[in-house]
């Protein structure tokens, strides 16, 4: 390793460690989610073997981009943030190397026992108890990493991105070691100590949490320190961006409940959860128009800048989402949204649009730096150019087929003839979805080999030499 690798004052070796692992196992996950995709249009890809069925590759999928590729991108973001905005080293080299080795033998248990059919079947939360156990072993580690080099700042300042890290850690800390209470009975079967409605109400405080606090406040702290460094402009209004920070964190939490409208939870509990989730929608747009208005004066910067392309549409679709999100929380819209294709495509536009693109800019940002590149540029930023292109045309297919799926489907399954009998049957919904299943499949295989793109520009400016010309245009 050339001493260009190394900073003086910086631990960046976790930071390139954990900024590889998120382009790694980004292809990973989303390769499990294109063939998941294609089961669906075309069921014989299931190949009649159980550890390849969709019901066992799809908690594969998720927890791969969530926790395998998201995880890592929020890692390598915020190790890297909390350094340079503190202005010290991280808290101890040695507790970094553990956390990333332990962050990724979690990911592997997972790689191994999910599609072996070894799950406690919670959403987001399907790992037994062994890796359970591990998972917060690991995650409290990561918090005192986290939180010790933050005790040891050189700045009076607490930079903004930070509070949003640090409600991040805290919160799923607490998320994860609530939901996830079992009762053993073998080394990989265990029952949850909730039962029944109880059950599903802490399951979805959960599930909703993980995306408030994982998917939105950790990634809200890349971007509000991304977006400017990129746009070379000071955060539009810091006041707004602390007054955003704690509306969404003392919101979020009450929103679990619009995932069981119409069940045996209280109506008075799913009520709760609709409000909650309608008032979400005030500190979301006022994150997302904060962040956007950054690029005041700036401009001109996205004609020749893909990397805040990638950053700057990655806030518009925080924004579509955190709108399209309330208002499916609605009653009378979750009776035609709820169990449809819809709901997939909310959660896309959010896990594509918003997680993976702000993921993907930040990356093309902070890789070059920590591999020690002259003068902080990619390899090259034509592909970075081509990879935007392809990961918004592939999102745009993504979620318009599946919004269109879910609307015909909410339609068919609520449409009755004159005697009060149904005028469709399942099968029927099913076979009216198929195309748009194909064009779903075509979207996630377009962004997924836009993953590709990047791991090549990665890989090429990770390889080429610190004091070398810039590579390619």
């Amino acid at each position: 390793m050339t001493s260009a690798y190394n900073h003086p004052e910086y631990n960046y070796k976790v930071v390139r460690q954990f900024a590889v692992m998120t382009v790694v196992w980004g292809v990973i996950g989303m390769l499990v989610g294109v063939i998941i995709a294609g089961q669906l249009a075309w069921p014989a890809l299931n190949f009649d073997t159980p550890w390849f069925s969709f019901g066992r590759l799809r908690p594969l999928h998720t927890n791969a981009v969530i926790f395998a590729f998201g995880g890592s991108a929020l890692f390598a973001s915020s190790l890297f943030i909390v350094q340079r905005t503190c202005q010290t080293r991280l808290f101890s080299d040695s507790l970094a190397a553990v956390v990333f080795w332990g962050w990724q033998a979690v990911i592997v248990c997972a790689v191994v026992t999910l599609p072996l059919g070894i799950t406690s079947s919670k959403e987001y939360a399907e790992l037994e108890w062994p890796i359970d156990i591990l998972l917060t072993v690991v995650w409290v580690l990561y918090g005192i990493l986290f939180f010790g080099t933050l005790a040891r700042r050189k700045t009076k300042h607490i930079y903004v991105a930070n509070w949003f890290f640090s409600a991040y850690i805290i919160a799923v800390g607490i998320l994860h070691i609530i939901n996830s209470l079992a009762i053993p009975v073998s080394l990989t079967k265990s029952y949850s100590i909730y039962a029944g409605t109880v059950d599903a109400m802490v399951q979805w405080w959960y599930g909703h949490n993980a995306v408030g606090f994982f998917l939105t406040a950790g990634f809200l702290g890349m971007m509000y320190y991304f977006v400017p460094k990129q746009a070379e402009r000071p955060v539009y209004s810091y006041r707004l961006s602390v007054v955003h920070f704690w509306s969404l964190i003392a919101i979020y939490v009450w929103a679990g409940p619009h995932h069981l409208h119409y069940t045996s939870l209280p109506d008075w509990v799913q009520s709760l959860g609709m409000v909650m989730s309608l008032m979400l929608l005030a500190p979301s747009w006022g994150g997302m128009i904060n962040g956007i208005m950054t690029l005041s004066g700036a401009w001109d910067k996205l004609r020749t800048d893909p990397i805040l392309k990638f950053l700057v549409v990655s806030l518009s679709f925080y924004g579509m989402s955190t709108f399209e999100g309330p208002m499916m929380a609605i009653k009378s819209v979750n009776a035609m949204s709820h169990y449809t294709d819809w709901t997939i495509g909310h959660v896309h536009s959010g896990a594509l649009g918003w997680v993976a693109m702000v993921s993907i800019g930040t990356m093309y940002h902070l890789v070059p730096i920590v591999f020690g590149r002259k003068q902080g540029k990619m390899y090259s930023l034509k592909l970075i150019d081509i990879h935007f292109w392809m990961a918004t045309i592939g999102t745009v297919m993504y979620i318009v087929s599946m919004w269109v799926n879910g609307l015909m489907q909410g339609l068919m399954w609520r449409a009755v003839n004159d005697d009060g009998t149904l005028t469709y049957s399942f099968v029927e919904s099913v076979e009216a979805s198929f195309p748009g299943y194909v064009v779903r499949f075509l979207g996630g295989a377009i962004f997924m080999i836009g993953m590709l793109v990047m791991a090549y520009n990665v890989w090429k400016t990770a390889t080429t030499d610190p004091e070398s010309s810039e590579g390619a245009a």
